[in-house]
């Protein structure tokens, strides 16, 4: 436990120093203001194999204020909705809390993305955009790489 702590520790850090989403009026680099500013990483898919595909990634908020992932959609599937798996159970959710300072870990065997009726199966190598909307913040579009099935992230997500 501590080991994936300390490896989410150092991909929402690495989050942070990469890809900062802030409001441009902001001021950008002002990590005591009283909204949310969001950045996304480490996102990816394993390649589908049947209808249905999970999509992972991180959301980092290094603004003052809390937000909350509330809805997915992608053309490439009829519904995307967002799970949250609690003691080995998995259930659909209208949304995941991003906590200001913090982060929104969305990785396999934890809460994560489901794209539902996929209208064609991407594969590996190509991309799936994705619009994440939220309670506060503006939509961010994410272009997910999609992965072998059987990938496993080298940062602990």
């Amino acid at each position: 436990m501590r080991r994936r702590l300390a490896l989410a520790a150092v991909a929402v850090a690495g989050a942070l120093a990469l890809a900062g989403c802030g409001d441009p009026g902001s001021g950008g680099s002002d990590s005591g203001s009283d909204t949310a500013e969001l950045s996304v990483d480490s996102a990816y898919m394993p390649q589908p194999v049947s209808d249905l595909a999970a999509g992972f990634l991180v959301i980092s908020n290094k603004g003052g204020a809390d937000d909350r992932l509330t809805s997915v959609s992608s053309g490439i599937a009829e519904r995307v909705t967002v799970h949250e798996t609690v003691d080995g159970s998995m259930r659909e959710v209208d949304g995941l809390d991003i906590p200001a300072r913090g982060s929104l870990v969305l990785e396999s065997g934890g809460n994560h993305l489901m794209f539902e009726q996929l209208k064609r199966k991407p594969k590996q190598g190509q991309k799936v955009s994705v619009e994440l909307r939220f309670a506060h913040s503006d939509p961010v579009t994410v272009e997910i790489p999609v992965k072998p099935a059987t990938y496993t992230p080298k940062h602990g997500h």
